[in-house]
This record gives structure tokens, C-alpha cells and sequence, in this order.
């Protein structure tokens, strides 16, 4: 893989998207819900969840802790799977209770690999919600890959066709990229900006792509 063409993207995507703010959240602990709630439904779902959490007073550790499973998912049931995601909310809960004594300041100071190792322990928590937690809830240069990442580097023949392309795409980015959490969360937002308005999966916006040429 060509180094420059990984800066040469992030630096295309910048000038024309700018900045993206990303992960909105109020707090680390409102990052990990959002995290997990993300999972195979759109941002503006996963919004409506949250602010019903927010409204029953319900978005803080010891009070998703002590909520019973089934009250929890009613609560966060617009961001879809809500039975699913609810047991995986309470599964990352206990993890932190149990390793962490239920401090998930003591987690988000936990070094990387110690805690992706705890974040993969926990049942649901696949690698790409586990990496979002790591990056934008506890700032760990780690880079996030999802499907719009495979599909825009495929497409421009940037990344093999591998089954295990997360991580073989992880690590071309973290081997091209300076190791800086910062550029790691905007690339990331850049790219999912890029996949939702234009690499789209079906009807791509080609001839408009700021990426066009590349």
C-alpha cells in the first residue's frame, strides 16, 4: 500500500468536509453507550435512544448498573436490536464492575492492550465497537475500521481482499499514520462522512467525490 495515498486522502477529506466533531457525546460513558447502541442502525436512532436515557435520568454507570435488563431496553428502544444491545450494555457494565471495580475511570486510564483485551472479553462487543470505545471514549491512538472504510480503500485499491480485513486495514493505517488519537478520530469521521454521502454501496456519487483522481 502506497503511504502517501493514506495522507493524501485524510488530507483531501479535510479541505473539503473540515472538521467533524466526532463521537458527539457529553462524557466518556455516554461515547460507550452510544458505541454499542450504533451497531447495525444509523446515528439518528441511536440520538433518540440516547436522549430517552438521558430524559428517565437513566445515562450514568450506577444507574444503568442497577436498571433491570428488560426496563433498559424499552428505554433504548430506537436504536433497534434493543433486546440484543440491552444485554450487551449490562454485559460491558459487569465487565467494568468486575475488573474495575465498577470505576470506569480505572478503565479509561487502563493501558491499550489491557483494555481491548477486557473490551473483547465481553460478550457482543466485536472489535470495531471495542476500537470506538478505546479512541473516542479513552483517547488511545487506535484506529477504527468499518464498512465504509473497506469499501472506499477497496475501491481505490488500497486494501486486499482478506478475511480478516479489519485488522490487516488496521495495521496499514497505524504502519502510514503517526500515532496520534486526534488524527486517528478525524480520519475516521472523514471516512464514514465520505461512505454515508458519497462511496455510497449502492448509487455512488463518483463524479462529485472529492476523492476522484486519487
Amino acid at each position: 500500500m502506497n503511504e502517501n495515498k493514506f495522507t493524501e486522502i485524510y488530507s483531501l477529506l479535510y479541505d473539503h468536509f473540515g472538521p467533524q466533531g466526532w463521537w458527539p457525546g457529553d462524557s466518556p460513558f455516554e461515547i460507550m453507550v452510544g458505541a454499542v447502541l450504533t451497531q447495525n442502525t444509523n446515528w439518528g436512532n441511536v440520538c433518540k435512544a440516547i436522549f430517552q436515557l438521558k430524559e428517565a435520568e437513566m445515562l450514568s454507570f450506577p444507574a444503568l448498573a442497577a436498571l433491570p435488563v428488560d426496563e433498559l431496553a424499552q428505554l433504548i428502544k430506537p436504536s433497534g436490536y434493543f433486546n440484543i444491545k440491552a444485554k450487551r450494555l449490562k454485559n460491558l457494565l459487569q465487565m467494568i464492575t468486575e475488573r474495575y471495580n465498577g470505576k470506569l475511570g480505572l478503565f479509561i486510564e487502563e493501558d491499550l492492550s489491557t483494555g481491548r483485551e477486557a473490551l473483547l472479553s465481553v460478550k457482543g462487543i466485536g472489535p470495531e465497537t471495542a476500537d470506538s470505545i478505546l479512541l473516542y471514549a479513552a483517547n488511545h491512538p487506535i484506529f477504527v475500521v468499518d464498512t465504509y472504510t473497506y469499501r472506499i480503500f477497496s475501491r481505490h485499491f488500497l486494501v486486499a481482499e482478506e478475511s480478516d480485513y479489519y485488522y490487516s486495514l488496521q495495521e496499514a493505517f497505524h504502519d502510514r499514520l503517526p500515532a496520534q488519537s486526534v488524527l486517528f478520530n478525524e480520519y475516521h469521521a472523514l471516512i464514514v462522512t465520505l461512505g454515508k454521502d458519497y462511496c455510497r454501496k449502492n448509487n455512488p456519487r463518483c463524479q462529485q467525490c472529492p476523492l476522484q483522481g486519487v
